[in-house]
C-alpha cells in the first residue's frame, strides 16, 4: 500500500511538475509561437501571437499580445496589440466561449472575413478600447477609428459580426458611412432578433450636430423617431438624385419627426444654403411615398438644381393618404416672385394650383423649351390644372437663332386652365388672356401685343389676337386643334402696316410702305413634322400705289 501511495504521489508531482513547466513555456516567445502554429494547423484559422501573459493577481484573466487572427490564406480580421481573454466556467462545455473579450489597440476589417461565415468565438461581454473598424462592402460602407464601447453578449452569426441579441453604447472618434464624415460620434442601443434599435445617437457631422433615435427591423426597414440636424455644412460629389439614393435602396424609411436648421447642402450641379425644415409623419418606399397626418414646411436662402436656381423658397404643406395639400409655395425666381398653393390627389395623379401668382420674371427660355414641351411628364403627374393664375410685368425671352422672341411687361390672366392631361403637356381647356406692353418676334417689333383664347376637348380657339406695327393695327383669330396632326387655321388682317411685316415671319413680299392686308392660312402643329411644309394659305396686300394676292402650298410662296 505504501507502494502505490508513493507511485500516485510521484505521479501527480510529476503532472503537477509538468504543468508548471507548460505554464511557464507558454508564457515564452517559443510558447506563444509554438500555440499559435498549433491552431493555425489543426484549424481554419490563421493565429500569430507574440506572447502570452497570466498574472495570479487576475487569475481569470489571460493576455495575449500582437495578436493577429483570420482565414487560413487571407488577411487577418482581426489585429490588436492587446487582446484580454476572460475565462468563465461555461469553457468546460464550450471552451471559446469567454466571459469577457476585451481589444485594446487594433483593427478588425470586415472585409476579410470570409462570406456566411462566423468568427469562432463568443463572449458575455466584448469590450472595444482604441479600435479601427473598416466595413467597406456593406450595404452602407463604414470606417469608423478610435472606436471604444462594449457589447454584451457577444454572439456572432455568419453575416452578422453584432449578433442578433445584445446591447452596446460605442463610442467613435471618427466615422464614416457611405462617403459621410462624422466626428465623436455615440451609439447607443440593442439588437434583438435582428431588430436593431438606437436608443441614442450623437455625432458631430460636416462641421454640425445630430441627435436623435431611430430603429431598423430584420428586413431592413428604418424608422427614425426623432432627428435632429443643426448647422450641417455638407459636400459631396455625388449628384442630387444618387445623393438621396439611400432613401431608396431600403425596403422603406419612416420617419416620425426630422428637424434641420441652418443647413448647407453641396453637390456637383445643385446645392440648398440656410435650409430650415421640419418632416413629420412620411414613409418612402423607393420612389413612393405615403403619409397619415404628416406634414413638411420648408425655407431656404437659396435652392439649385442645375440651371434651375430658386431664391428665398418657402414650402409648407400637410401630407395624407389622399394626397399633399400645398398652403403656401413662395420663392424668388429669376428677379420675380412665384406664390402658389393648391393640392396633389393620389388617386388621379393631378396638381391642382388654386392660386398661382408671377410678377416681376426676367426669364429666358432653355433652347430645348419646345422638345421639354413634348416630353412626357412622370408617372406621379397626370394632370396639371390652374384654377386661378395671374401674371403681372414680366419680361419673357427666347434666344432661339431660328425664330427668337421677346415680350415686355406681360400681363395675364387664366381660370381653370387644363397644362396637362394623361402626362403631356398643351392647353386642354380653360381660359386665358395676355397682353405685354412691347414685343419682338424674329426682328420685328410689335406694340401692345394681346391674345385671349379658351379651350376644350377638341380645338383651342384663339378669340383675340392683335398688336402695333409700325402706325398700324394686326388683328386675328386662330384654332388649333387637339389631336396629333394639331390643325392650325390663321386668319390675320393688318390695316397701315408695312406692307412686308409678314417677311421676318416666312411670308416674304416684295412691297414697301404702309398697307391693308388680309392672310388666311392652314398648316399642322404636329411635332413630329416641320410646320412651314405643311402651311398652304392666301395674301392679299393693298398698298397705295398696288396689290398684290400671293398663295402659298406646301410651304413655298408661288
Amino acid at each position: 500500500m505504501k507502494f502505490l501511495g508513493k507511485f500516485f504521489l510521484s505521479l501527480l508531482l510529476l503532472i503537477l511538475l509538468a504543468l508548471v513547466v507548460l505554464y511557464v513555456l507558454l508564457q515564452t516567445q517559443w510558447g506563444a509561437g509554438w500555440f499559435s502554429r498549433w491552431v493555425s494547423d489543426k484549424t481554419a484559422w490563421h493565429l500569430s501571437l507574440s506572447k502570452i501573459e497570466h498574472d495570479f493577481t487576475s487569475p481569470s484573466h489571460i493576455i495575449l499580445d500582437d495578436f493577429s487572427f483570420g482565414h487560413d490564406g487571407q488577411p487577418a480580421v482581426l489585429v490588436a496589440k492587446r487582446v484580454d481573454l476572460g475565462l468563465a466556467l461555461v469553457q468546460f462545455s464550450d471552451p471559446l466561449h469567454f466571459n469577457s473579450i476585451e481589444v485594446r489597440d487594433g483593427e478588425i476589417n470586415l472585409a476579410n472575413q470570409a462570406p456566411d461565415t462566423t468568427l469562432p468565438m463568443q463572449a458575455n461581454r466584448l469590450q472595444l478600447n482604441n479600435v479601427r473598424i473598416e466595413n467597406p462592402h456593406s450595404t452602407m460602407p463604414m470606417t469608423a477609428q478610435r472606436v471604444n464601447g462594449g457589447l454584451l453578449p457577444w454572439k456572432p452569426l455568419p453575416n452578422d459580426v453584432l449578433g442578433s441579441d445584445a446591447q452596446f453604447q460605442i463610442s467613435a472618434g471618427t466615422l464614416t458611412l457611405d462617403g459621410v464624415p462624422a466626428n465623436n460620434v455615440l451609439l447607443q442601443g440593442s439588437i434583438k432578433q435582428r431588430r436593431l434599435v438606437l436608443s441614442n445617437i450623437g455625432a458631430d457631422l460636416a462641421r454640425g450636430s445630430m441627435t436623435g433615435n431611430a430603429e431598423r427591423d430584420a428586413q431592413g426597414n428604418w424608422k427614425i423617431d426623432q432627428l435632429r440636424l443643426n448647422d450641417i455644412r455638407l459636400q459631396t460629389h455625388q449628384s442630387l438624385s444618387d445623393f438621396l439614393n439611400p432613401l431608396r435602396d431600403v425596403p422603406s424609411v419612416s420617419i416620425n419627426r426630422l428637424d434641420m436648421t441652418d443647413a448647407r447642402l453641396q453637390g456637383p450641379d445643385w446645392a440648398v444654403t440656410d435650409l430650415d425644415l421640419t418632416l413629420k409623419n412620411v414613409t418612402w418606399r423607393g420612389d413612393d411615398w405615403q403619409s397619415e397626418g404628416g406634414s413638411i414646411s420648408m425655407n431656404a436662402g437659396n435652392f439649385i438644381n442645375g440651371g434651375f436656381e430658386l431664391n428665398d423658397p418657402i414650402v409648407n404643406a400637410d401630407l395624407s393618404a389622399q394626397g399633399i395639400a400645398l398652403t403656401q409655395f413662395s420663392s424668388r425666381w429669376v428677379n420675380g416672385v412665384i406664390r402658389a398653393s393648391g393640392s396633389w390627389t393620389r388617386s388621379d395623379k393631378r396638381l391642382t394650383l388654386d392660386e398661382l401668382a408671377i410678377a416681376g420674371l426676367e426669364y429666358t427660355l432653355p433652347q430645348n423649351w419646345r422638345e421639354r414641351w413634348q416630353e412626357t411628364l412622370p408617372s406621379w403627374l397626370d394632370s396639371v390644372l390652374v384654377t386661378r393664375a395671374t401674371a403681372n410685368r414680366n419680361l419673357i425671352i427666347d434666344i432661339n437663332p431660328t425664330f427668337p422672341f421677346q415680350m415686355t411687361s406681360l400681363d395675364g390672366s387664366a381660370d381653370n386652365l387644363l397644362l396637362a392631361r394623361q402626362h403631356q403637356w398643351g392647353i386642354w381647356s380653360g381660359k386665358a388672356s395676355f397682353n405685354a406692353a412691347e414685343a419682338t418676334f424674329n426682328r420685328t417689333d410689335l406694340r401692345h401685343p394681346s391674345i385671349a383664347l379658351n379651350a376644350n376637348d377638341q380645338q383651342i380657339q384663339v378669340t383675340e389676337l392683335s398688336a402695333f406695327n409700325g402706325s398700324g393695327l394686326l388683328e386675328g383669330t386662330a384654332t388649333v386643334g387637339q389631336d396629333v396632326q394639331r390643325p392650325l387655321t390663321l386668319n390675320l388682317k393688318g390695316q397701315a402696316v408695312p406692307a412686308n411685316v409678314l417677311g421676318n415671319w416666312g411670308w416674304p413680299t416684295q412691297l414697301s410702305g404702309n398697307s391693308n392686308l388680309q392672310l388666311q392660312l392652314k398648316g399642322s402643329l404636329n411635332a413630329s413634322a416641320p410646320l412651314r411644309q405643311s402651311v398652304d394659305g392666301t395674301l392679299s396686300v393693298t398698298t397705295d400705289a398696288q396689290a398684290v394676292q400671293q398663295t402659298m402650298r406646301g410651304g413655298q410662296v408661288q
